[in-house]
């Protein structure tokens, strides 16, 4: 992150691109973006990018690998490497998954920013929020999520990360194992039992 109000991150070093490191000294760096979205796909937990300004470059791959987006009215995204000579490589992934082809295409290689509604409006962000409100609204949506079960969370994030890209009968035969699985849990007897009492579930994370 950035120590500068307005911008969330700004991505990698410009620097090191044009510095005079061996090459491949260079590529054995260059999995640090990946081995980054892969760590947070595989917390086990639901994971908030709470972009507090803009979002630019590797960061906007970084948000992308969140499951959920909040960001403030003011912030805005891009990917300007193309405007320096680079080229969003390991962000492209993330971004042909979440946004439209065209628009994907336009966002790259263009270089251009985008505001946080246009960006709401391309489905990339969750919610955008009055700079004067964000750490509140922040705060919220990490306590609801707080609120469910972190057993049958992390089920169904494995269960999602796992069967994205099956195809639709793998999928359907790997979700009914892991609902299966789900069965077998006490919290689900507790979230029922919660729901029929009227009262707060307390979970046992087993």
């Amino acid at each position: 992150a950035s120590s500068h109000e307005k911008i969330f991150s700004a991505g990698g070093d410009l620097k090191a691109f044009a510095s005079d490191t061996p090459t491949i000294v260079k590529y054995s760096g260059l999995d640090r973006f990946p081995r980054l979205y892969r760590l947070i796909g595989g917390l086990g937990k639901p994971v908030i990018c709470a972009a507090g300004g803009d979002v630019l470059a590797g960061a906007f791959g970084l948000a992308l690998a969140c499951d959920f987006v909040l960001v403030k009215e003011s912030a805005r995204f891009g990917c300007p490497e193309i405007n320096v000579g680079v080229f969003p490589f390991m962000i492209s992934a993330l971004i042909y998954r979440n946004v439209g082809r065209l628009k994907a295409n336009e966002l790259m290689m263009y270089g251009e920013k985008i505001t946080a509604t246009e960006a709401l409006s391309l489905g990339l962000v969750n919610r955008v929020i009055p700079d004067d409100e964000f750490e509140g609204e922040v705060r919220a949506w990490a306590h609801r999520l707080a609120s469910k079960s972190p057993l049958l969370m992390r089920l169904g994030k494995d269960a999602i990360d796992r069967t994205r890209d099956m195809s639709l009968p793998d999928a359907l035969s790997a979700l009914q194992s892991q609902l299966a699985l789900a069965f077998t849990t006490e919290d689900i007897g507790e979230g029922v039992a919660a729901f029929r009492d009227k009262r707060s579930p307390v979970w046992k994370m087993k």
